[in-house]
């Protein structure tokens, strides 16, 4: 998938481009249900971008690939693309891999729903080891435009290099997370990204803070599991990763060999995944957790205000 990841990385890298130049981009692939919304918000305004995969008519799930960001760059700061924009360029990617196979032939059983936002001015946020991109518009809004309640299963993509947890380069995956539970990593999934590395998986960890939404005010690692608040689906992170602490303002750190690997992995996913040959997680276990302990759902919200 090196060509989709360059030409997606050749459009987003311009100071002009928005929306517009992404849905012409998409249509161009062959993609007809692509979607532009422009949102303001206290500091600028973004792009979000939503695109339908074209499917075989089967009766599949549905799996929803998410680009997660700040944004794509941080003029007039920095010049040039960011770290964080890792998210939007494998989303987009994976969109123009997928529409390519649909037009060739490879139509998948179930339907894939790419959605991402264009924000090539956003700000920059303080934050541990490294500083972070922020976005324009507020954590609530990104997941209403982003999360749609058609996924049965997402897949969430995020630069993860600005920490010392994880500090290898290519991807990793998360746990799965469903309804405030941490659930095991996926077995399919871990398989799935043995076969596309050609090395053994990595796992990224993730605590219950990260779980939680962004305005509760704790410490995450980023936002790569924040869809998981807004939603019932399962959601497992794909976490863009480097040897060493990378800002997400960095400029000229968007690896292409890393990105075209994660792409490739949730290409795979999708095929799997609309097929009914990739579980996220074992559901029976999973009710057997929640008839035991109760429900973990408070943790998608604020929870009880501090004393």
């Amino acid at each position: 998938m090196l060509r989709e990841v360059a030409d997606v990385i050749d459009l987003l890298d311009d100071a002009r481009v928005d929306g517009a130049a992404v849905e012409r981009f998409l249509r161009a692939t062959g993609l007809d249900d692509v979607r532009v919304e422009r949102v303001q918000g206290e500091r600028g305004f973004t792009d979000f971008v939503r695109a339908m995969m074209p499917s075989a008519g089967g009766a599949g799930p549905t799996l929803g690939i998410i680009g997660r960001l700040g944004g794509i760059g941080a003029r007039p700061d920095r010049l040039g693309l960011v770290s964080d924009a890792d998210g939007a360029i494998v989303a987009l990617a994976c969109a123009a891999k997928l529409a390519k196979m649909a037009a060739r032939g490879d139509r998948l059983p179930g339907r894939v729903i790419v959605a991402t936002h264009i924000s090539p001015r956003s700000p920059i946020i303080p934050h541990e080891p490294t500083p972070f991109m922020g976005a324009p518009v507020d954590m609530e809004t990104m997941n209403q435009h982003e999360v749609d309640p058609a996924m049965d299963a997402i897949l969430s993509i995020d630069a993860t290099k600005g920490n010392w947890i994880l500090n290898r380069r290519g991807f990793a995956i998360t746990p799965t997370v469903k309804q405030g539970y941490i659930l095991p990593v996926s077995q399919d999934l871990l398989e799935i990204a043995r076969h596309v590395c050609g090395q053994p998986p990595a796992v990224l960890p993730v605590t219950t803070q990260d779980i939680t939404p962004y305005a509760a005010g704790f410490y995450h690692v980023n936002s790569i599991l924040q869809p998981s608040t807004a939603t019932s689906a399962s959601v497992v992170g794909v976490a863009t990763t480097a040897s060493t602490p990378i800002p997400g303002s960095a400029t000229g750190a968007n690896d292409p060999l890393s990105l075209e690997q994660a792409a490739r992995f949730c290409v795979v996913v999708a095929t799997e995944f609309t097929a009914d040959r990739c579980r996220f997680f074992d559901e029976d276990e999973f009710e057997r957790l929640r008839k035991r302990y109760g429900s973990m759902e408070h943790l998608q919200g604020l929870g009880c205000e501090e004393v």
